[in-house]
């Protein structure tokens, strides 16, 4: 067995922190307040549309979604799709279908929309959705609009840009951006099919005002719905490091190239540092003068964790693990 080997073993035995310090953090201040505006623009362009398509993170299946959309919009017949399953630990997807199932959610897609998975489900579960509908009353009319929805983040662009691919063989008709908040504003009607002949509406990514808890906040931090440096880098490395810990998912040892897995945000942080040279130097004053110090430069490090993390060459996760624990909410 080699040293690699030896480590993950020994790593698997290890006990790791059982839970995160959670005090003094003011999830408050990381979700920007201007996401009403945003709302209340969908609601206005409600009697546009068909049908409700909500985009999700996968890797987040029950956790942030904004419970403002099925209280708004919740009149219009709904699907969820679960975006970056490719990102997601997907061995409990029956269990997760279920659980969403015993909320209310009946119509649920998993995909990838960098591969384009599943994205051939959409425009079928659409129309039967519209049509099976009883405020079906559509006249002459024998075109059909849906409005995408979600948190920011989660690909709802990239969702409209997947489906041109499929049915018209056209490219982007809207940008995609690895960071929250690139769709600022409701856009005009793009057509995604032409046989049948559909429309989708982009939206602004938009947060519920009220997050339930820290650690949810820190779960959709993770996923890149709020810009880093507003819950900051290191915590937010430091909450990904005792995940993966907890879930014994130990790919960033042999990612890096680390000794073994370890608890200590500060220690990983170093050794990634170090082996990424991504180092400083610092002048210390000491009794005989100034000393030129390199130091592990932490938030370039931690930095690089995150992406590697997002990017999926950690491996999958699934963050809502222990919700499918617990029985799912009542539909309200």
């Amino acid at each position: 067995m080699g040293l690699a080997s030896r480590a993950l073993c020994g790593a698997a035995g290890a006990a790791w922190r059982e839970s995160f310090p959670l005090g003094g953090r003011d999830v408050a201040r990381w979700f920007p307040g201007h996401m009403a505006k945003g709302l209340k623009k969908m609601q206005s362009s409600l009697k546009l549309v068909d049908c409700i398509i909500e985009v999700h993170d996968a890797r987040i299946s029950f956790s942030g979604r904004n419970p403002l959309f099925q209280e708004t919009l919740g009149l219009k017949p709904h699907m969820l799709v679960l975006n970056k399953m490719d990102l997601a630990d997907l061995k409990e997807q029956q269990k997760i279908i279920q659980h969403l199932e015993g909320e209310g959610l009946k119509n649920v897609v998993f995909t990838n929309c960098v591969r384009d998975e599943n994205i051939k489900q959409i425009i079928p579960m659409v129309r039967g959705l519209v049509e099976s509908s009883y405020r079906y009353h559509r006249g002459e009319s024998l075109e059909y609009c849906a409005m995408v929805i979600g948190i920011p983040n989660v690909g709802k662009s990239s969702l409209i840009n997947a489906l041109r691919r499929q049915h018209l063989r056209k490219g982007k008709a809207t940008r995609v951006g690895g960071e929250p908040g690139i769709t600022r504003a409701v856009m005009s009607r793009i057509q995604v099919c032409e046989r049948p002949l559909m429309f989708l509406l982009d939206t602004p990514g938009v947060l519920a005002p009220r997050i339930e808890s820290v650690e949810m906040g820190l779960k959709l931090a993770l996923c890149g719905t709020v810009l880093d440096h507003l819950v900051g880098e290191e915590t937010l490395a430091d909450y990904l490091l005792y995940t993966l810990n907890r879930h014994q998912l130990f790919g960033y040892v042999q990612h890096y190239g680390l000794d073994g897995a370890c608890d200590d945000i500060a220690s990983v942080l170093k050794q990634v540092a170090v082996r990424l040279g991504k180092t400083q130097k610092v002048k210390v004053l000491t009794g005989t003068g100034d000393v030129n110090v390199i130091q592990p430069n932490y938030p370039a490090a931690a930095r690089d964790f995150l992406r590697t993390f997002r990017s999926g060459l950690l491996g999958p996760v699934m963050l809502d693990r222990d919700v499918l624990q617990r029985p799912p909410l009542a539909d309200p």
